[in-house]
């Protein structure tokens, strides 16, 4: 089993939750959005200059900056 983080991720590619790193009120704001352990989540595209880059997560589109994509460890799935 092969984890990464959510940030290094490439357009296109899919990726399913292990775990949400961080603490307090970072850590509230990613699970608030819908990423939780084993949700599956598609990488859209990145913004020209890479932050923020947008997430398909649970049939809505959602952007994060790099640095909270960072606290999200996933497992890569083959496309």
């Amino acid at each position: 089993m092969s984890e990464t983080t959510l940030n290094v991720l490439e357009p296109g590619s899919k990726a399913k939750v292990i775990r949400i790193k961080g603490k307090g009120a970072t850590r509230k704001r990613i699970l608030d959005m819908g990423i939780v352990t084993g949700v599956e989540i598609e990488i859209i595209k990145r913004a020209p200059l890479k932050d923020p880059v947008e997430f398909k997560v649970k049939g809505y589109n959602l952007s994060m900056r790099q640095r909270e994509a960072g606290l999200v460890v996933v497992q890569p799935l083959e496309v």
